[in-house]
């Protein structure tokens, strides 16, 4: 099938493009706004091939979309565009509305006059697949595991816009019959993870000598889930899921944020020991938490293991040390990702220590931190 994925030159989306076309005979279009986050040299090696194409575009530019689906003629749609980092949700609120919601809006109602205009078969083939977060379920309590039935309880203003774009994609499957499904995604690491998320954060801190932040107590609870299992699960769903239905993916790996932090420096003490002989655990340093934030994330993965045979195949111990090592091998992708105007800066602080900025005439977005 030709895939449009959005947002494929950002982390998850562009380990889910390179894994559409070195295991699949599918064609990509990767549909992306290369926003801050973005960056195009991941997908360098890609190129000149001939199951491959990029197009800079925004899901929220309904004519944009439009030439997309008319021009590439999609049989399928994995929507990973958005804006995704929490903390920034905090400062700047409207452009996760902006890109999350509505950029969906524009991509769902695309979709459906597209599939339109497909055969039968070319219609009853369609997928639309809307990758959201395990954060619009809010903190689990206590041992429990959050399964696709648990009602959403968003506590961010990122968390609150995936749950509404979901919302969408749900309610255009049951009035418009466009044959959407839903993943919920646990957190993840792996290699082209944009440098503001917390394992490339480590990393990097501990490379610079420089405090490592870690929010509150750090005994927060995340599954993690290493990048390539979450695009062998988003492939199963795409070839096998069920329209209307929704599915968890997860590592089925939960460990404190003071866990990972601890085990990234032991990795680091082994590749690159420090100078001064010091461990780089001494420089892991408690600051005020997070507003809103959740204690424990903890998906329930028993639907897709059954339904669809998947079940994550990578051990945090080595997925992680490969992560650490793939930060140490490429240097230059992370002082690409900085020029953004991005160093490392804890951002979402209490009292809007970075205020959002007033919408421009456009009614774009002028917060600076877009880059």
């Amino acid at each position: 099938m030709k895939v449009l994925v959005t947002g494929g030159s950002g982390f998850i989306g562009c380990n889910f493009v390179r894994h559409l076309i070195h295991t699949t005979d599918h064609a990509v279009v990767n549909l992306d706004k290369l926003t801050y986050a973005a960056n195009p040299s991941s997908l360098q090696d890609l190129e000149n091939h001939d199951r491959y194409q990029f197009v800079r575009g925004d899901i929220g530019d309904p004519a944009c979309v439009e030439q997309v689906f008319n021009q590439f003629e999609p049989d399928s749609v994995v929507n990973l565009a958005a804006e995704s980092h929490v903390d920034r949700s905090i400062d700047a609120p409207e452009q996760f509305l902006q890109s999350n919601i509505l950029g969906t809006y524009q991509l769902l109602q695309a979709a459906i006059r597209w599939r339109c205009r497909l055969s039968s078969s070319g219609k009853s083939a369609f997928r639309f697949i809307q990758v959201s977060t395990d954060e619009v379920f809010g903190s689990s309590p206590g041992n429990v595991l959050t399964d696709e039935q648990a009602p959403y309880q968003p506590s961010s203003p990122y968390a609150a816009s995936k749950a509404s774009a979901d919302h969408l994609a749900r309610s255009w499957f049951k009035t418009f019959r466009l044959p959407v499904i839903v993943t919920y995604s646990s957190n993840n690491y792996g290699p082209f993870q944009f440098p503001e998320k917390l394992v490339p954060l480590i990393i990097l801190k501990c490379l610079r000598q420089e405090p490592i932040p870690i929010y509150g107590s750090g005994e927060q609870i995340r599954d993690w889930l290493y990048v390539a299992d979450h695009a062998e699960a988003l492939r199963r769903v795409l070839e096998q899921g069920t329209p209307g239905e929704t599915y968890n993916l997860a590592g089925n790996c939960r460990r404190t944020n003071l866990e990972v932090a601890r085990t990234i420096c032991g990795i680091l003490d082994e590749r690159r020991a420090r100078r001064s002989g010091k461990r780089y655990a001494e420089l892991l340093t408690l600051v005020e938490d997070r507003p809103g934030h959740d204690q424990r994330y903890a998906l329930a993965t028993s639907k897709i293991a059954q339904e669809l045979d998947w079940q994550p195949a990578a051990r945090f111990e080595r997925a992680i040390a490969a992560t650490v090592d793939w930060y140490l091998a490429h240097p230059q992708w992370v002082d690409g990702s900085l020029r953004g105007g991005y160093h490392l800066e804890r951002l979402g602080l209490p009292g809007y220590s970075h205020p959002p900025q007033p919408s421009g005439p456009s009614g774009d977005s002028t917060d600076t931190q877009r880059g």
